[in-house]
């Protein structure tokens, strides 16, 4: 265990964490708070999860999804168990949620100098804190990436984006890129899909943007939930506000944990929101978990050829040279090598 970061002692040994936008506020003795990873022992709250990675893996940074940041190259993903969302459409339910459901906490104790090695021996450029949700294993992430840092790898957050302000401004100078959900714009959605809510996620992104945080979006679009037209649009144009070279990733759903009975969000869909977002005003919006479609390639925002050719995970072709479109010149938004 290692003692927490952004709480507050109150008396009678009881603790407020402000960590994330939830904010548990009056944690007694003995009790965790909505993360389930995050412990009052005798008036100090205390992370159960430093350094205990329960999963890790070299995967294409396009998996995060990042499409504009290091294209081509490989991230060393890590996560631990816990996540202080309970998505009813979690693809990662086992581990996310372990720590409320089974009350279990699990993982291989690593220290940060092993992450980083490791990072480097498979020719990694970076460093993602990904699977589960990275705000929840804060403190550990925060020694990772200093390290990672100084080592010259690049971190990556594939988060939620329900961090508070204060936690963010902490490991943003080590933080170069992230990809946030934005998993609808009804906060009753939020409340009742995910428990939690929708406008401190807004807050996030915008704060992401403003320290200068590499950002893309995504939006898994889940059939009869989040995919009126009206909500992709508020969505799209929310996106564009934050900043039009922002790109926004909708993803197809697939039937998991707890919504078995939806069905698989048609192409169809996809290739609307999509063309939603261009309409917007976006440069750069892309179709997720459909190898194969055109809406996965990236295209100058000008000259609108193609300069990125994808399938799935890998990269086909690569028209960026000098962070510009070797076509017509125009610098194209991103972290090019």
């Amino acid at each position: 265990m290692k003692e927490a970061m952004f709480y507050k002692k109150l008396d009678n040994n009881v603790v407020n964490c402000n960590l994330c936008s939830h904010r548990c506020q009056k944690i007694a003795d003995s009790k965790t708070g909505i993360c389930g990873v995050r412990k009052n022992l005798d008036g100090k709250l205390y992370s159960l999860v430093y350094g205990r990675v329960v999963a890790r893996s070299v995967d294409p940074i396009e998996k995060k999804p990042l499409f504009q940041f290091l294209p081509g190259s490989m991230s060393y993903s890590i996560a631990t168990v816990g996540c202080n969302f309970r998505c009813d459409n979690c693809q990662n339910f086992d581990i996310s949620q372990l720590p409320k459901e089974r009350n279990v906490i699990v993982g291989h104790e690593t220290s940060p100098e092993e992450i980083v090695f490791a990072a480097k021996y498979n020719n990694c450029k970076s460093i993602a804190y990904t699977y589960s949700e990275p705000t929840i294993f804060f403190e550990y992430a925060l020694d990772v990436a200093k390290l990672a840092k100084k080592e010259g790898l690049k971190n990556v957050f594939v988060t939620n984006g329900y961090i508070t302000k204060e936690a963010l401004m902490e490991i943003a100078p080590y933080l170069d890129a992230a990809n946030i959900d934005l998993k609808s714009f009804s906060d009753d959605f939020y409340k009742k899909r995910c428990g939690a809510r929708l406008q401190p996620v807004l807050d996030s992104i915008e704060l992401y943007k403003k320290l200068g945080i590499w950002t893309e979006i995504t939006t898994l679009i889940i059939p009869t939930l989040n995919d009126s037209e009206d909500e992709l649009q508020k969505i799209a144009e929310f996106i564009k506000n934050v900043g039009e070279d922002t790109p926004w990733h909708i993803s197809q759903f697939h039937p998991m944990y707890k919504l078995p009975d939806l069905p698989r969000t048609p192409v169809a869909t996809l290739r609307k929101a999509r063309q939603i977002g261009l309409d917007a005003g976006l440069r750069y919006v892309y179709e997720g978990n459909v190898p194969g479609e055109t809406g996965e390639n990236t295209y100058c925002p000008k000259c609108k050829k193609q300069l990125i050719q994808r399938f799935g995970y890998s990269i086909q072709q690569n028209n960026i040279k000098n962070s510009k479109c070797v076509y017509c010149g125009t610098k194209i938004d991103g972290v090019h090598e």
